[in-house]
């Protein structure tokens, strides 16, 4: 089986954070105590993943190669992808088909957090599936704003439709996708929408069309969370410091993923929290060596 490898689609204007992210890519801004990309950067690692590549800007991509250069720090392997113009999310599968080197992916969006009991082990099975793909269902009070899937009286799905005026279900489509090694040529073979993008539930309708589509439900015990928004970021900020504060860990530290699985040494978990040694960040990382 070929080994996943992990997509963060990081690009994108960030028009509705406008004036915030004039300067600044919106997957740098912070989420409380640490950068945006650090969630979506955890919830791939929390899956296995070990090569990723980052898809930005050609203006932001250096200011993520001076926060998380080629990864080595978190025992993974980092790269960067430029995106000129976003085109839609099902674009990210034709600019990242040269890493994905026929391979499966694991694709996040880079606004997008994901916590709850059980979550590793669930993103654990995803990447361990073969053929087709798996997706993640979310219950939302408001689905008119995102990919909803539609099922029949059996349970059984039927469709996935982006932003529908009438929505079949209240189930949402997160922001996560495992796909195989098909990703990219049905990338090829998705046409641009009335919008002007290449949808990402056109890709996944192939999928579904082939029968080979799963959509995981994440219950009540679960939280995903789109900072796209100034109410959203500061809702999501406002989670992860209660989480933290509560009970003292942290939500999203990729370091902590990376020294709990064996891919960093204590000495090197030790390097970093000494360069952040005057934030609570890094005497959490210091906490973490007994």
């Amino acid at each position: 089986m070929n080994t996943r490898r992990g997509i963060i689609l990081a690009g994108g204007t960030g028009s509705r954070l406008h004036p915030v992210t004039r300067s600044v890519s919106k997957q740098l801004l912070p989420v409380y105590d640490k950068p945006m990309i650090y969630y979506p950067l955890s919830v791939l690692m929390l899956g296995g993943v070990r090569e990723i590549a980052i898809i930005t800007t050609p203006h932001d991509q250096d200011q993520f190669q001076r926060l998380l250069g080629d990864g080595s720090h978190l025992g993974v392997e980092i790269s960067y992808l430029q995106q000129a113009e976003p085109k839609g999310l099902a674009q990210a599968y034709l600019l990242a088909e040269d890493f994905l080197a026929g391979g499966p992916s694991a694709m996040v969006l880079g606004d997008n957090i994901f916590f709850g009991h059980g979550l590793s082990q669930m993103l654990q099975e995803a990447n361990n599936s073969t053929g087709g793909g798996t997706v993640f269902g979310y219950q939302v009070a408001d689905p008119s704003r995102y990919g909803v899937v539609g099922y029949d009286k059996a349970g059984k799905v039927t469709s996935i439709v982006e932003k529908p005026s009438k929505p079949l279900s209240n189930l949402a489509v997160t922001g996560l996708y495992y796909l195989d090694e098909t990703a990219s040529e049905k990338a090829g073979r998705v046409t641009l929408s009335a919008r002007g993008e290449y949808e990402i539930t056109s890709l996944l309708e192939m999928y579904l069309n082939e029968g080979s589509l799963n959509v995981q439900r994440m219950g009540r015990g679960y939280a995903w969370l789109d900072t796209g928004t100034h109410e959203s970021l500061l809702d999501a900020g406002n989670f992860v410091r209660t989480l933290e504060k509560r009970q003292g860990v942290q939500v999203g530290c990729p370091e902590e993923i990376a020294f709990i699985r064996g891919w960093i040494s204590a000495d090197e978990l030790e390097r970093t929290a000494e360069e952040y040694s005057k934030s609570h960040y890094g005497r959490y990382l210091k906490s973490l060596i007994v």
